[in-house]
């Protein structure tokens, strides 16, 4: 079945619902009670967005899943730790996913944004350097914050720093996506050409 395209304003609920209630429950009880809080809301975020779209991002997928195994292992444990560094196992995921494909010529940042635009293969493999860099240099951040701040502090980063600054560095890879966009005309040019090369 094809994938129907969310409302905006959904897709932002479904992204960031979770880290707001997360915010919300440390703030009015503990981390422990957030992170059970945390699971269940990214759990129902991603059903939601299957509900509605009857498809789910990969890299919700990927999130939802370190999300409920260290959470789990925080509750169970009893130790914030797991939950803490759950940040810096997926950017590092995201990061190494993207960084190996490369090794071996392939542009998975197609896969992991949905492939929302067409660029050439330059373009995908600049998009897919530069995403992976900003990756591991999020990871690093999570585990300085984590490490030398307080665990309100953190919270707080992981909501209201980690998202902006992220949305502040996929606007800043616009210049890149316009000029190595290609238009639906060009696109099929471009796949006739690497048709007929592989005739050859």
């Amino acid at each position: 079945m094809d994938k129907k395209v969310p409302h905006p304003l959904f897709k932002l609920a479904t992204e960031l619902g979770p880290l707001l209630i997360f915010f919300v429950a440390n703030a009015k009880s503990n981390l422990f009670v957030a992170t059970g809080v945390f699971m269940v809301a990214v759990v129902a975020a991603m059903i939601a967005s299957y509900v509605v779209t009857r498809h789910v991002p990969m890299m919700a997928i990927v999130t939802a899943v370190v999300v409920v195994v260290f959470g789990t292992l925080t509750l169970i444990l009893h130790d914030e730790t797991f939950i803490k560094m759950k940040p810096t196992i997926v950017y590092m995921l995201f990061a190494a996913i993207l960084a190996g494909g490369l090794l071996f010529g392939r542009s998975f940042i197609a896969i992991m944004f949905d492939q929302m635009f067409n660029l050439t293969a330059q373009g995908w493999r600049t998009l897919t350097m530069r995403w992976a860099l900003w990756f591991f240099a999020m990871a690093v951040l999570n585990e300085i914050i984590w490490r030398t701040q307080s665990t309100d502090f953190w919270v707080g980063f992981k909501v209201f720093g980690m998202v902006p600054l992220t949305m502040l560095f996929a606007i800043t890879q616009m210049p890149l996506i316009k000029r190595y966009h290609l238009e639906p005309a060009s696109l099929e040019a471009s796949e006739a050409d690497a048709g007929d090369v592989r005739k050859r």
